[in-house]
């Protein structure tokens, strides 16, 4: 669906985006993530032919891009940072003008399209609404929708969250899945980590220009070698493992604890021998916050999540 090969843009001796090889595969829902600044938007415009690359070479749904867009573009669906729409007019009439300018888009099928759009991302109520009364959150729902116009192959979305409240993410997020089992492909370019999480099968990390991490997301959340076991009798646990050759208790929070021991089924059974009521165990794994930072390094920092280490 997208693949490039040394992508590069320079703007003087600056390099926003240095040579990177993207690889998304038909049927992913692939998470471009990176801190903000790290080259993530201008990525996104190269893959749409907004802004010339100094270097490389790309591919978008097999064709030669930005040579090709006129094939491409009709089959994409794209939202790139905060979406630009008519003010005074309403939401629904900023579809059909956008629908309209734009090639392939059929005028016998635009008002039944342009209400499935609406109600699509949740405007089906406010579509007549000048878009200047719409909040930040209402707009970034309107650039989805223009996006979802023609049923398109290939989502590209610069954060589509931007703006909207818990329940307008955990809208999209069902509204994005649901398209994706329809087969759409996603590319979801994003700072939100846990969302991320969440959403997506494969992740490619960004990291000052340079991609320096891609594979699927349960490759990402490799075990750490610590169990977590959750019991209602913590403190006997915790006195069975102090004598135990092998086990440490590195935490203990009501009745969870965090326990370094290398073989979990082990540890299940001396803890049942034991007389230790179990709950639950299971390896815990890292977040892919903590595959991010691992990835990045000193810029590691730059990174605004705070998903938890989950088991």
């Amino acid at each position: 669906m997208i693949r490039t090969t040394g992508l590069t843009k320079r703007y003087g001796s600056v390099r926003a985006v240095d040579g990177i090889d993207l690889d998304v595969r038909a049927g992913d829902i692939y998470g471009f993530v990176g801190a903000n600044g790290s080259g993530k938007t201008t990525t996104v415009r190269m893959l749409l032919g907004l802004v010339l690359a100094t270097s490389g070479e790309m591919q978008v749904l097999g064709e030669e891009m930005p040579r090709r867009r006129t094939n491409v573009l009709p089959r994409v669906g794209a939202l790139i940072e905060n979406p630009a729409a008519y003010p005074n007019v309403s939401g629904r009439r900023n579809l059909t003008l956008l629908d309209a300018a734009g090639p392939g888009g059929s005028r016998r099928t635009r008002r039944t399209r342009v209400d499935e759009a609406l109600e699509q991302v949740g405007l089906a109520g406010v579509g007549r609404r000048p878009v200047k009364q719409y909040s930040l959150g209402m707009r970034q729902r309107l650039g989805l929708a223009a996006a979802l116009m023609r049923t398109p192959e290939l989502l590209i979305l610069d954060e589509p969250t931007n703006g909207l409240d818990p329940q307008g993410i955990l809208e999209i997020r069902e509204l994005l899945l649901g398209l994706h089992a329809r087969g759409t492909t996603v590319f979801l370019s994003s700072h939100l980590l846990a969302e991320v999480e969440q959403l997506c099968d494969r992740v490619g990390v960004l990291d000052r220009g340079r991609l320096v991490l891609q594979d699927q997301l349960s490759a990402m959340q490799q075990p750490t070698g610590r169990v977590l076991v959750r019991t209602p009798d913590p403190a006997d646990a915790v006195a069975l493992l102090s004598g135990v050759d092998g086990a440490t208790v590195l935490k203990r929070e009501d009745q969870q604890l965090v326990v370094e021991h290398p073989d979990p089924a082990q540890l299940n059974r001396l803890l049942v021998e034991g007389g230790v009521r179990v709950g639950e165990l299971s390896p815990q794994r890292m977040s892919l916050e903590q595959s991010v930072l691992a990835a990045t390094g000193e810029s590691a920092d730059r990174v605004p999540s705070r998903t938890a280490v989950t088991a």
